[in-house]
């Protein structure tokens, strides 16, 4: 297992480590919740707002991520701990920064859930940093994965496709998980030829991540592992679930054989001529 994964006793040890920073990833624009109690010290991000383009819908690139962090006394050495209201959220920034290029991310393992599980300790101060300069660093794209490629390894017997969705999403019930109003795409079904691993399948009831052996076990219950197939590629809706398993499975188990299609099922869904499947 990497150091990617802190333990909530490991943050609350560094919450006055001048060389940390702590983020809370938000699932939504509001932000009653952070302002109600939040991890001390910590800055609230609308997932948004950190991981993609102001305006068009691709990643945030080094430049802007170096000014966004920057602007917040983070440079290219601090090292950024993540937490999310939902967990998916915490992990998709990770990603996120990560193709941007910043170095030392951690993510809190049980995210909100388990810190306020266990009664840590809650600010209401809105912290304030003075601004640093950071150089952008160099992108890596290479975990991402387009719906050109997508589609056309469709017959590559080499390749599986991970979806990791609730069940009623991969049968073609929904295009959502339920219980909420359906939407996101216009078409239900899945990507002809996915294997199905519930995400949450990975989580503990506390949004801690299963045991190294337990994931691998889940994992390769799918036929998902690197001795059983060459790359593993994971989708969900809109690709939050799964980032979910990719970090699982790259930085807990140690695997590079997974990236993830970043469109997903809301791309995927809606694309004039791209095949489906349902459950028949």
């Amino acid at each position: 297992m990497s150091d990617t994964l802190v333990t909530t006793d490991w943050l609350a040890e560094h919450l006055d480590d001048p060389s940390v920073r702590v983020l809370e990833i938000g699932a939504t624009d509001t932000d009653e919740d952070y302002r109600s109690g939040h991890v001390p010290g910590a800055i609230r991000y609308f997932w948004k707002d950190l991981s993609w383009h102001e305006s068009d819908r691709v990643f945030v690139t080094p430049v802007e991520m170096a000014h966004r962090l920057g602007s917040i006394g983070v440079g290219p050495d601090t090292t950024l701990a993540l937490y999310s209201d939902k967990v998916q959220y915490g992990t998709y920034v990770y990603w996120a920064l990560t193709m941007a290029g910043h170095k030392d991310l951690r993510l809190l393992d049980g995210s909100r859930t388990k810190w306020l599980a266990e009664g840590r300790p809650l600010s209401e101060v809105v912290p304030v940093f003075d601004a640093v300069s950071y150089e952008p660093p160099t992108a890596d794209a290479s975990s991402c994965v387009g719906r050109d490629d997508v589609l056309s390894n469709l017959e590559n017997s080499g390749r599986l496709m991970l979806d990791v969705r609730s069940p009623e999403e991969y049968s073609g019930e929904r295009v959502m998980p339920p219980p909420g109003f359906d939407h996101g795409a216009e078409r239900t079904g899945r990507i002809p030829g996915a294997v199905h691993l519930f995400y949450q399948e990975l989580l503990n009831a506390d949004d801690t991540f299963l045991s190294p052996g337990q994931l691998r076990a889940k994992f390769t219950g799918a036929g998902a592992g690197p001795n059983q197939i060459s790359e593993v590629v994971s989708y969900c809706r809109l690709s939050h679930r799964a980032t979910l398993a990719w970090v699982a499975a790259t930085q807990i188990l140690g695997w590079n054989h997974m990236r993830i299609y970043d469109g997903s099922w809301t791309e995927w869904g809606s694309i004039v001529g791209f095949p489906i499947e349902k459950a028949q």
